[in-house]
């Protein structure tokens, strides 16, 4: 094994009211926290007494009765990260905003504002929202096919960031002797216009602590890697093997320097469900249990999903059958093919392991066991940490605190303290620099 990292392992909580495993909330154990701020609030608070750099919620913008309890109802994630930035003083605050269906002002607005209110944490998911159902709900026509989402989604940060940079950090300068509140000269209006929006500006919410918010891109097919290459802090993404996360991790490195940019300051978080048991026989039996408890049609539903074609039709005991390719979820569709092709998975076989992570990883074991298989990915170079994706709330998470962290740092891969103030310093990352008003 290579030595280790010279910076800790980056560490963020996916947190998901019904748990990551589709029969999760049927455990006796699991709290249900979609809408239970009570509950959020504590495992927030677990979150930072294990140093984890920060937490984030998934959004969607439909629903529907027969979906995952975490999605059927749940809370605005920007409302509800501004309570937790009350209870929390060092974790990180992320959350998804669509670049297909918000306003660019809106969202620079919205997480400017968290930035101040939480002191320098917020972090924004941008997505291309995948689903065409959701076009049902916002007076936009007709849903952009992938391609056009992410030309769309180039354009929405470009102008999310230039209102970001409004503001000179000394603009304000609130002289009262003068009646100077601010400088006009330390102003910058944005004016753009191009192919998808026009945005005067400048924003109405002064330069964020951070200078800008960490930008969190989830998408891996080659669009969604190229808009992260030239725009992301952090990715988060799915991957099955070891080899198959270097390879992503190492051709994404590539690419940001090849936009330019120092490779490391882009992190990747593959996503990873830790089933933990004080025993290998104990953690066997608990992932057992989950998964005698899926509800074949909810799963069927969830590959469904996944792949964007219907596959309730097909022989479960069958192959996955050759689909097109999907105007979804591309790069999550792939991954699932490629895990059933590689490991001659059928139909029924692969929609158990789906709706174990969603197409994530899932490690069960010991802590050790579990600080194993993290550590391999880590100082192997197939990481730069984890998404950790626990199968239900709040046990399994607490456990992975209480008994997996303690291991890693430990072995000096995670941190024992926080040693910035703000996220973007936590993570080791530079400030950046005002175009618009460079010292």
């Amino acid at each position: 094994m290579t030595a280790a990292p010279s910076r800790p392992m980056r560490l963020g909580l996916f947190l998901q009211g019904a748990g990551h495993h589709v029969a999760g909330w049927r455990h006796p154990e699991a709290e249900f926290g979609g809408e239970n701020l009570g509950l959020i609030q504590r495992i927030a608070a677990t979150a930072e007494a294990g140093k984890f750099d920060l937490l984030f919620l998934a959004d969607g913008l439909t629903t529907s009765a027969d979906a995952h309890p975490s999605f059927v109802a749940r809370l605005e994630p920007m409302c509800l990260l501004s309570a937790l930035a009350m209870g929390t003083k060092h974790l990180g605050l992320a959350a998804t905003m669509s670049t297909t269906y918000a306003e660019p002002f809106h969202v620079a607005r919205v997480f400017a504002s968290l930035d101040h209110l939480s002191g320098g944490r917020a972090a924004w998911n941008a997505v291309t929202t995948s689903y065409a159902r959701s076009s049902a709900n916002f007076s936009r026509g007709t849903h952009p096919p992938h391609d056009e989402r992410y030309a769309i989604a180039e354009e929405f940060l470009d102008v999310v960031r230039g209102l970001w940079d409004s503001f000179a950090d000394d603009a304000f300068l609130k002289d009262k002797a003068s009646g100077v509140y601010v400088d006009p000269a330390r102003v910058h209006t944005l004016n753009h216009e191009g192919k998808y929006f026009s945005v005067k500006g400048p924003l109405n919410v002064s330069r964020p602590p951070q200078g800008h918010p960490i930008v969190i891109q989830a998408g891996s097919s080659g669009p969604g890697q190229r808009l992260a290459a030239r725009t992301a802090d952090l990715v988060f993404t799915a991957q099955q093997t070891f080899d198959e996360g270097r390879t992503f991790r190492d051709g994404l490195r590539r690419q940001v320097a090849e936009e330019g940019r120092d490779p490391d300051h882009l992190m990747i978080l593959p996503g990873v469900c830790p089933v933990i048991g004080a025993t290998e026989a104990e953690a066997k039996a608990l992932y057992a249990q989950l998964q005698g408890g899926i509800d074949p049609a909810a799963a069927i539903l969830l590959l469904s999903d996944r792949l964007g074609h219907d596959i309730s039709g097909y022989d479960l005991d069958g192959p996955l059958p050759n689909l097109p390719q999907s105007d979804q979820l591309q790069s999550r569709a792939k991954l699932l093919t490629d895990l059933a092709r590689r490991e001659n998975l059928t139909l029924r076989e692969l929609y158990y392991l789906v709706a174990g992570a969603r197409g994530h990883r899932i490690v069960w074991g010991t802590p050790e066991q579990v600080a194993d298989a993290l550590t391999e990915w880590f100082v192997g170079g197939a990481s730069d940490g984890f998404n950790i994706m626990p199968p239900f709330f709040p046990g399994q998470f607490e456990r992975f605190v209480e008994d997996v962290v303690p291991i890693l740092q430990q072995r000096g891969l995670a941190r024992t303290e926080y040693t910035g103030a703000t996220l973007r310093e936590n993570l080791g990352l530079p400030r950046p620099e005002n175009p618009f008003f460079p010292r």
